[in-house]
């Protein structure tokens, strides 16, 4: 489509197109090879913002490829025998990943896809990036796996330099220190930990008074005071992971909570905003302010206080729904109030994906959130804090076999590297920008199709509402993109970090293809 596509010589003035065949595997480069392919991507790190747009994988493939319907027949038959013993029912597409590359996602049948998803918003610098190659193939990184440190107790000699430039290099601001895991839920249950001991240490008068007979008998009874009447409030249609605790406080759909017993804890109103939420700026501040007085009514009156209150800069899985800078600030406000913590969870949202490094940090917060909780685009898992007081005050209270994998923090280390070498972070916010105006034109050319559309100024992280979401997802495979939804009628993209203009002018022509369709 003419209008959304720029002149041949401007839209993919590099891209190779002897693309690696599809029937044969990709090879996986050496050393030197690998280095010159950082060396031909390096100019892309001067040039983000000129005219001529430079790749950052020359070799990457130069569109999709859709050769048979998808799920193919090599496909079936791989998911047939997987089926026999591991679940397949959430199967979105069975995976090549020896043919993958950089944005382009590969099947069992030669069918290359443009990734607009990438996963489940969890794969940060493209498939098989040479840079992540590299690092993989480091004595340190081998050492790791097969040496893997219960960290707790056998900590690697080098944890802390692992730590200092990588992990704790891109900190949120105000928060220097950081407590690994293995997944995103697992950061939000960790979280939730701390902030139970935290405000059970205070009402008890300090981290030096020691815990009563009637706490250390009670809690083995599961009873108070030992197990301590306390809540954490989250939002509704919030998404914060499946385990107990933080499914307790998930709220997005009901096929996550379904015979699951849960905690007794409150969820308040997320903002019902309208979009863009610019041009109904009195609407949405008056929505703002009625879900923050719920949310300090919900503070005060619950039978079981809230210890923190956790949130998302986006509600991702429950239908991609934002709020003003102003309700978290607002939120952040009524928790000094109260005496209780803030715990953002920036596992989607984090990583550069929103056209900053943290999602919150578009709030322009002058008083740092008490925990920030991450996972996927970084591989690895934890949460940042600041507050010396948010350690336990004794041993092996917040405590497991791993506390972390140092494999996979060497890996966020390499991806940091990458998103520096490469401007990632800026170079999200200004393709935002591209995909959104695109997006705006296709939603007043097919009003039908594009409803309520939403992100703006929040770098790829963008959404719209389809009458017919499923179908479209559907669709959008057989014209060679990948692409995934949220909440019940939304359209989400999450594309990687090195997602381009070029990208993004074959998506907008793609899903012109399905909305004619």
């Amino acid at each position: 489509m003419a209008s959304f596509l720029r002149t041949a010589s401007c839209a993919r003035p590099c891209i190779s197109r002897s693309i690696a065949r599809p029937s044969s595997r990709i090879a996986i480069p050496s050393i030197t090879a690998v280095r010159h392919r950082q060396m031909a991507s390096a100019a892309a790190t001067a040039t983000i913002s000129d005219a001529v747009e430079q790749p950052f994988f020359p070799d990457e493939p130069a569109g999709p490829i859709v050769k048979t319907a998808i799920p193919g027949p090599k496909s079936i038959e791989a998911i047939e025998r997987l089926s026999k013993v591991f679940d397949t029912r959430s199967l979105n597409m069975m995976t090549n990943y020896e043919q993958s590359f950089g944005n382009y996602i590969a099947d069992l049948d030669g069918n290359v896809l443009l990734d607009v998803y990438a996963q489940i918003a969890s794969i940060p610098v493209g498939y098989n990036n040479p840079s992540l190659l590299l690092a993989a193939r480091s004595p340190e990184m081998a050492s790791a796996i097969i040496n893997r440190p219960a960290l707790g107790n056998f900590p690697q000699h080098d944890w802390a330099d692992i730590l200092e430039t990588g992990i704790l290099k891109v900190a949120p601001k105000g928060l220097h220190q950081v407590f690994t895991g293995q997944s995103g839920s697992d950061a939000n249950e960790l979280a939730y930990k701390a902030a139970f001991m935290w405000k059970r240490q205070h009402q008890r008068g300090g981290a030096h008074v020691d815990f009563s007979h009637g706490e250390i008998s009670s809690s083995m009874e599961n009873q108070s005071p030992g197990a301590p009447q306390l809540s954490i409030l989250s939002f509704k249609s919030g998404f914060h992971g499946r385990l107990f605790g933080s499914l307790s406080t998930t709220r997005s759909k009901p096929i996550h909570k379904l015979d699951i017993p849960a905690f007794d804890w409150p969820q308040a109103p997320f903002p019902l905003c309208k979009y863009p939420l610019d041009q109904y700026a009195a609407e949405n501040a008056a929505e703002e302010k009625r879900c923050l007085e719920e949310t300090e009514r919900l503070i005060k009156d619950w039978p079981l206080p809230p210890a923190a209150i956790v949130i998302e800069p986006i509600q991702s899985e429950g239908g991609d729904n934002h709020a003003s800078p102003n309700f978290f600030k607002g939120l952040r406000e009524l928790t000094r109030k109260h005496n209780i913590l803030f715990i953002v969870d920036e596992v989607q949202t984090g990583v550069g994906a929103t056209g900053k490094f943290w999602a919150h940090e578009h709030w322009g917060l002058t008083d740092p959130p008490d925990m920030v909780t991450f996972s996927k685009k970084a591989q690895t898992a934890g949460y940042y804090f600041g507050n010396d007081e948010l350690r336990p005050n004794r041993p092996y209270r917040q405590f497991n076999t791993w506390m972390g994998d140092p494999a996979r923090a060497l890996l966020f280390r390499a991806i940091i590297q990458e998103i520096e070498r490469l401007n990632l972070v800026e170079n999200t916010a200004m393709v935002g920008e591209y995909l959104y105006s695109g997006l705006e034109r296709l939603a007043q050319q097919y009003p039908n199709e594009v409803k309520n559309l939403r992100g703006k100024g929040q770098g790829t992280f963008l959404a719209w509402d389809s009458p017919r979401r499923d179908e479209v997802l559907k669709k959008a495979k057989t014209v060679g993109v990948n692409v995934g939804g949220s909440g019940e009628k939304a359209v989400r993209l999450r594309p990687m970090l090195i997602f381009q203009k070029h990208h993004a002018d074959i998506f907008l022509e793609s899903m012109e293809k399905v909305f004619k369709a």
